[in-house]
């Protein structure tokens, strides 16, 4: 991901707020579970819709649920089952910053998304085939 090379924090600001949509879609990421991580050797990945997602901070803590949707413009994510009321007593989804998520499980019906995954661990396994050489 191209950051910008400034250490300001009014450039990085800038920068989030500025970024194209094939940027801020890579800044929607969260975190995932222990035994995931390990299966996959990722420690985070970019949200998709139909992953499964546990709240891990806020109002909505320990709440699971699908993605439903996710706002790229606004840097929200959708969970089903978590919602708040308005005023006039109607629900409506609660829209949560993806750094509060953690990934259950990972919706792999994208092809792209399964073998990026792959190559993913593809170059883990042949960097750790390389250390055990020296």
């Amino acid at each position: 991901m191209a950051r910008p090379k400034s250490a300001k924090p009014r450039k990085q600001r800038k920068f989030v707020r500025t970024a194209p949509l094939h940027i801020r879609r890579k800044m929607i990421a969260s975190h995932l579970q222990a035994d995931i991580r390990k299966q996959y050797g990722v420690r985070s990945l970019p949200l998709r819709k139909g992953d499964e997602v546990t709240v891990m901070r806020g109002k909505f803590r320990k709440r699971s649920g699908k993605v439903s949707r996710i706002n790229t413009d606004k840097y929200l994510v959708y969970v089903e089952g978590v919602v708040v009321k308005r005023t006039d007593g109607t629900e409506r989804q609660a829209g949560l910053h993806a750094s509060n998520l953690m990934i259950t499980r990972l919706n792999l019906d994208d092809k792209r998304r399964a073998a990026s995954i792959e190559r993913h661990k593809a170059n883990i396994k042949s960097n750790e085939a390389g250390k055990k050489k020296v």
